[in-house]
Protein backbone atom coordinates (compact mmCIF):
# COMPACT_ATOMS: atom_id res chain seq x y z
CA UNK A 1 0.00 0.00 0.00
CA UNK A 2 1.18 3.48 -0.87
CA UNK A 3 0.23 6.98 0.08
CA UNK A 4 1.29 10.08 -1.82
CA UNK A 5 4.30 10.13 0.55
CA UNK A 6 5.44 6.56 -0.02
CA UNK A 7 4.64 3.13 1.37
CA UNK A 8 2.54 2.57 4.46
CA UNK A 9 5.43 1.15 6.44
CA UNK A 10 3.09 -0.39 9.01
CA UNK A 11 1.34 -2.36 6.23
CA UNK A 12 4.52 -3.27 4.39
CA UNK A 13 6.12 -4.67 7.56
CA UNK A 14 3.23 -5.23 9.98
CA UNK A 15 5.10 -7.24 12.63
CA UNK A 16 7.22 -4.38 14.03
CA UNK A 17 4.10 -2.20 14.10
CA UNK A 18 2.12 -4.89 15.93
CA UNK A 19 4.92 -5.13 18.49
CA UNK A 20 4.77 -1.36 19.07
CA UNK A 21 1.01 -1.66 19.56
CA UNK A 22 1.64 -4.40 22.16
CA UNK A 23 4.13 -2.16 23.99
CA UNK A 24 1.49 0.57 23.97
CA UNK A 25 -1.08 -1.83 25.44
CA UNK A 26 1.37 -2.83 28.18
CA UNK A 27 1.97 0.82 29.03
CA UNK A 28 -1.78 1.47 29.26
CA UNK A 29 -1.86 -1.12 32.04
CA UNK A 30 1.09 0.50 33.82
CA UNK A 31 -0.29 4.07 33.91
CA UNK A 32 -3.07 3.34 36.42
CA UNK A 33 -0.69 1.19 38.49
CA UNK A 34 1.56 4.22 39.02
CA UNK A 35 -1.33 6.69 39.36
CA UNK A 36 -0.84 8.53 36.08
CA UNK A 37 -4.23 9.74 34.89
CA UNK A 38 -5.31 8.99 31.35
CA UNK A 39 -6.02 12.70 30.92
CA UNK A 40 -2.34 13.51 31.51
CA UNK A 41 -1.12 10.83 29.09
CA UNK A 42 -3.51 12.11 26.42
CA UNK A 43 -2.55 15.75 27.03
CA UNK A 44 1.10 14.81 26.52
CA UNK A 45 0.23 12.77 23.40
CA UNK A 46 -1.57 15.77 21.90
CA UNK A 47 1.36 18.10 22.61
CA UNK A 48 3.94 15.73 21.12
CA UNK A 49 1.75 15.22 18.05
CA UNK A 50 1.42 19.02 17.67
CA UNK A 51 5.19 19.45 17.80
CA UNK A 52 5.73 16.68 15.24
CA UNK A 53 2.89 17.87 13.01
CA UNK A 54 1.19 14.48 12.98
CA UNK A 55 -2.39 14.99 11.83
CA UNK A 56 -3.23 11.31 12.13
CA UNK A 57 -2.23 11.12 15.78
CA UNK A 58 -3.93 14.44 16.55
CA UNK A 59 -7.14 13.07 15.03
CA UNK A 60 -6.90 10.19 17.52
CA UNK A 61 -5.57 11.86 20.66
CA UNK A 62 -7.51 15.14 20.72
CA UNK A 63 -10.85 13.28 20.95
CA UNK A 64 -9.27 10.80 23.39
CA UNK A 65 -8.11 13.71 25.56
CA UNK A 66 -11.63 15.11 25.58
CA UNK A 67 -13.06 11.71 26.56
CA UNK A 68 -10.44 11.47 29.33
CA UNK A 69 -11.68 14.77 30.75
CA UNK A 70 -9.15 17.30 29.46
CA UNK A 71 -11.05 20.62 29.30
CA UNK A 72 -11.40 22.22 25.87
CA UNK A 73 -9.72 25.36 27.22
CA UNK A 74 -6.54 23.38 27.97
CA UNK A 75 -6.54 21.77 24.54
CA UNK A 76 -7.07 25.14 22.87
CA UNK A 77 -4.18 26.77 24.75
CA UNK A 78 -1.81 23.79 24.62
CA UNK A 79 0.78 25.29 22.23
CA UNK A 80 1.09 28.21 24.69
CA UNK A 81 1.01 26.13 27.90
CA UNK A 82 4.02 27.95 29.36
CA UNK A 83 2.25 31.30 29.04
CA UNK A 84 -1.10 30.52 30.69
CA UNK A 85 -2.15 29.55 34.19
CA UNK A 86 -4.59 26.77 33.26
CA UNK A 87 -2.18 23.88 33.77
CA UNK A 88 -1.27 22.16 37.04
CA UNK A 89 2.33 21.76 38.20
CA UNK A 90 2.13 18.09 37.18
CA UNK A 91 0.84 18.94 33.71
CA UNK A 92 3.54 21.58 33.23
CA UNK A 93 6.27 19.15 34.30
CA UNK A 94 4.90 16.45 31.97
CA UNK A 95 4.63 18.89 29.05
CA UNK A 96 8.17 20.17 29.65
CA UNK A 97 9.41 16.57 29.68
CA UNK A 98 7.45 15.81 26.50
CA UNK A 99 8.93 18.78 24.68
CA UNK A 100 12.47 18.01 25.79
CA UNK A 101 12.26 14.36 24.68
CA UNK A 102 10.55 15.24 21.41
CA UNK A 103 12.91 18.05 20.45
CA UNK A 104 15.92 16.28 22.02
CA UNK A 105 17.33 19.34 23.72
CA UNK A 106 19.96 17.84 26.02
CA UNK A 107 20.17 20.90 28.28
CA UNK A 108 16.41 21.22 28.55
CA UNK A 109 16.11 17.45 28.93
CA UNK A 110 18.11 17.35 32.14
CA UNK A 111 16.14 20.26 33.58
CA UNK A 112 12.85 18.70 32.48
CA UNK A 113 13.74 15.37 34.09
CA UNK A 114 14.69 17.09 37.35
CA UNK A 115 11.49 19.10 37.31
CA UNK A 116 9.43 15.98 36.62
CA UNK A 117 11.15 14.15 39.49
CA UNK A 118 10.22 17.02 41.79
CA UNK A 119 6.48 16.51 41.21
CA UNK A 120 6.25 12.82 40.26
CA UNK A 121 7.62 9.60 41.73
CA UNK A 122 10.43 7.98 39.74
CA UNK A 123 8.16 5.21 38.44
CA UNK A 124 5.74 7.87 37.19
CA UNK A 125 8.52 9.74 35.39
CA UNK A 126 9.67 6.49 33.78
CA UNK A 127 6.12 5.70 32.64
CA UNK A 128 5.71 9.25 31.30
CA UNK A 129 8.97 8.96 29.39
CA UNK A 130 7.77 5.68 27.86
CA UNK A 131 4.50 7.33 26.81
CA UNK A 132 6.44 10.17 25.16
CA UNK A 133 8.76 7.74 23.37
CA UNK A 134 5.80 5.73 22.10
CA UNK A 135 3.77 8.66 20.78
CA UNK A 136 6.90 9.95 19.04
CA UNK A 137 7.32 6.53 17.41
CA UNK A 138 3.70 6.43 16.26
CA UNK A 139 3.97 10.03 14.99
CA UNK A 140 6.98 9.15 12.90
CA UNK A 141 5.35 6.02 11.47
CA UNK A 142 2.24 7.98 10.48
CA UNK A 143 4.24 10.88 9.04
CA UNK A 144 6.58 8.58 7.08
CA UNK A 145 3.61 6.63 5.74
CA UNK A 146 1.43 9.65 5.01
CA UNK A 147 -1.45 8.18 7.01
CA UNK A 148 -4.74 10.08 6.63
CA UNK A 149 -6.74 11.64 9.43
CA UNK A 150 -8.90 9.12 11.24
Amino acid sequence: MRSKHGPYIDKFYPEPYKQLVEVSKTLKKIYPEVDLPESLIELVSVRVSQINGCGTCLSIHVPAARRAGVPEKKLDALPAWRMVDEYTAEEKAALQLAESLTLLDRNEGHLAARTACSVFAEEQVAALEWSIIMINAFNRISIASGHPLL
